[in-house]
């Protein structure tokens, strides 16, 4: 089977023809993007990292790891299970664009979703 083709792209940079399906992973909706700009197929907020954990992380390069070993744990939890699965199903369709508005996407809850998907 082969690796499912998973992004990760700032939710305000401009949509590409190559996105595949587009989803929004942050809990919270982008400051200043309208619905129409932002282009998406879903926002799935369920997925999304708790308030507690997203304030601790602060996205501090040198707390990722254990951000990600943490996030892994919540993503265990019933309701994110379901979250999970659906973007599970999403990448296995075909391509899948996992958006965020955080700086710096590479240290993003986005990045360890496609890590996970990807397998």
């Amino acid at each position: 089977m082969a690796t499912p083709a998973v992004i990760v792209r700032r939710v305000y940079d401009a949509p590409l023809d190559t996105d595949g399906a587009r989803v929004l992973v942050d809990r919270l909706w982008p400051r200043g993007l309208s619905k129409q700009k932002a282009a998406l197929d879903d926002w799935n907020k369920e997925v999304a990292p708790s308030t507690a954990l997203r304030q601790w992380y602060g996205h501090e390069p040198d707390r990722f790891e254990e951000f990600t070993r943490r996030y892994g744990l919540e993503l265990q939890q019933p309701e994110r299970v379901a979250a999970l699965d659906r973007l599970r199903a999403l990448a296995a369709a075909g391509r899948l664009t996992l958006l965020t508005a955080i700086r710096q996407p590479e240290i993003s809850e986005a990045e360890v979703l496609a890590r996970m998907l990807r397998g």
